[in-house]
């Protein structure tokens, strides 16, 4: 494909999504850059748009802004800076954020190199967060802060009533708590063997006291792994000691 019919069609793919998000696209340079992966660069030096990095390190910024004033408007009054923080962590998570971006099919926009083509590049976690917070960005700069507001507001409206999860989900923080009442100690979590090709890796974490190895577990991400570990702790510990109970 020549390179005018290639812009051609990913202007045409991002007037879809601007209908998508309701908005009118004044830099289409913007969006373009927003979903182009640094790899695709690599591929392309004479792309005049650039990758998404920049974008995404401002959309990462705007998005936590934009949790953390619909978090304040609906649980402010019950909960702490703490579990409100944990809150927003367990909104903008990497899954999350990925699952929001395959909503809005951003796989079939990202530009990728030839190499993360290969490595099924779409599909993974961290590109479709990613190119989601870059997105974010560019709409802030094209449309302003109130559009980029009402766009995370209405991506979000499904799960925003979820965020109380996030104070359940964190077995890592529950544990620590726990080991640091009991034992004055804190665990540590020891990375056994990774498994599986580079876009669907396994990972075998080991949580420890010291020298005892309180559980083991396993997941797609090293931080998944360790959630694993800690919950299976977690459980072995209560079983012996009784429930945890949290200080506010």
């Amino acid at each position: 494909m020549e390179e005018k019919d290639f812009l051609r069609e990913n202007l045409k793919r991002l007037e879809e999504l601007s209908q998508k998000l309701n908005i009118r696209l004044k830099n289409e340079a913007l969006f373009l850059q927003a979903l182009t992966h640094r790899s695709f660069i690599g591929d392309n030096p004479d792309w005049p748009y650039g990758d998404n990095e920049r974008l995404e390190f401002l959309g990462d910024a705007v998005l936590g802004a934009i949790i953390s004033h619909l978090l304040y408007d609906r649980f402010g009054r019950n909960y702490r800076e703490g579990d409100l923080s944990k809150m927003r962590a367990w909104l903008v998570n990497e899954e999350r954020l990925a699952r929001i971006a395959q909503k809005l099919e951003l796989e079939k926009l990202i530009l990728l190199g030839t190499g993360e083509e290969r490595g099924k590049g779409r599909k993974k976690p961290s590109i479709l967060a990613s190119a989601f917070e870059a997105l974010i960005a560019a709409i802030y700069l094209d449309q302003g802060y109130d559009k980029a507001f009402q766009v995370v507001k209405a991506l979000f409206s499904r799960i925003l009533p979820q965020a109380e999860k996030g104070l359940l989900a964190d077995h890592k923080t529950l544990l620590q708590e726990f080991t640091q009442a009991l034992f004055k100690k804190t665990p540590k979590y020891i990375l056994v063997k990774e498994t599986g090709p580079e876009h669907a890796k396994k990972f075998f974490i080991e949580v420890k006291l010291e020298d005892e190895t309180l559980a083991s577990g396993k997941g797609p991400s090293k931080k998944a792994a360790e959630q694993a570990a800690a919950k299976k702790a977690l459980k072995i510990l209560e079983e012996k000691y009784g429930k945890h109970t949290r200080k506010n």
